[in-house]
Order: C-alpha cells, then structure tokens, then sequence
C-alpha cells in the first residue's frame, strides 16, 4: 500500500504517456531494428529498453544524475558514445544485405543478443534520461512521506508503461516490414533502417544539458 494519492498517480501516468509516445533516439532505434530484423526484433528491443531504462532510473538516484548536471565533460562522452553507436549501428544496417527467401519467413540481420545489447546501451548511458530521471520523479513524490514505496510504485509504473509502448512500436515496425516479400522491397526497408539509425545518432547529437 502506498501513501501516495490517486491524482498524483494519474498525474504520473499521463505525463509518462506523452513522454513514451515522443520520437526521441530509443523510439527511433527501436523502430529501425524492427524494420530491418522483423518480428523478431519486438522482445529483445523491448526488453532492452525496459533494463536500460531501469538503469537509467537507478543511477540517477544513486547521484549520477546530479553529477551530469555539474560536468559537461562527463555528459559529453555520454552523448558522443551514443552518437557513435547509433551512426554505426546504422552504417552496419545499411551495408547488410537481407537474403533471398522464397518461404517469406526472412532471414534477420542481427542476432537477438545484438538487438538487446543495442536497445539497452542507447536507452541506459542516454544522459539527456539520466538528468531526466533525477528532475523528473521527484516532482511527484511527497516529501513529507516515506520516499522509497513512492519512487517503486513510479518506477514501476514508468517500465510498464514503457513496456507497452516500445512494444508498440515495434511490432507495427515489424509487421509494416514483413508487408515486403519482394527480395528489391526488403533491401529497400533495410536502407530505410540504416538512415533512420544514423537519424537517431545525428538527433542524440543535438542534445544539449538541462
């Protein structure tokens, strides 16, 4: 049971709603994975999301995230090491080439552990999330409360509905994906996946600290 009340929960959920459903770096790498590597892609991305982002939430509560506020230097080698990610993981998914399948059942281009690996490292050493974390949770906890049952019970609520809108994504990416059988189409869908990536790089790069 928790102490705190619903308004603040509906609150809670609602503004998490809106910030799940923005195109920023995660959602676009999610859906370019999903469109490159079919429904295979949806449980490892999410999954990877979910553990980044849970991550992400525990070092900011551990300080890092006041510490990203303070140096500049060490929010820079963040943000540069998630630009480089990205615009290799789009070079590399460009340059693939999907094989030939007269069954439709295509052959992905990354194995699931790559696409968790992916999805994980851009989600939890994003420090634009970790300086969200810190700013953001604390303004719907009581501190005239206990702080721990409130920050489970938002932590909880924001991985959930996390869960379902990565999920989302990129099963509406794979399925878009899986429309192609044409051998042309889905060579066309990969470089369509290797831009949006590089995108997602290029857009981590714009971030600026709080």
């Amino acid at each position: 049971v928790s102490n705190m009340t619903l308004e603040t929960w509906i609150s809670f959920v609602l503004v998490v709603c809106i910030f799940a459903v923005i195109p920023g770096p995660t959602v676009i790498l999610v859906i370019g994975q999903a469109l490159a590597n079919g429904k295979r892609a949806v449980v490892p991305l999410t999954a990877g999301v979910v553990l980044g982002d849970f991550v992400a939430m525990s070092l900011s509560f551990i300080g890092l995230g006041a510490v990203l506020v303070a140096s500049s230097v060490l929010f820079g080698i963040l943000k540069w090491f998630g630009v480089c990610y990205l615009i290799y993981l789009g070079i590399h998914t460009w340059m693939s080439d999907p094989k030939e399948d007269t069954t439709g059942d295509r052959e992905h281009v990354m194995a699931p552990i790559a696409m968790f690996k992916s999805s994980f490292l851009v989600t939890a050493l994003n420090p634009k999330d970790i300086v969200f974390f810190i700013a953001f949770l604390p303004q719907f906890v009581d501190a005239t409360e206990p702080a721990i049952s409130q920050f489970a019970i938002l932590m909880a609520t924001f991985l959930v509905i996390v869960t379902t809108s990565i999920s989302c994504f990129a099963a509406f990416a794979s399925s878009a994906r899986h429309r192609f059988t044409e051998y042309p189409m889905r060579k066309l869908m990969t470089r369509i996946s290797g831009f949006v990536l590089v995108g997602a790089g290029i857009l981590t790069a714009t971030a600026e600290r709080n």
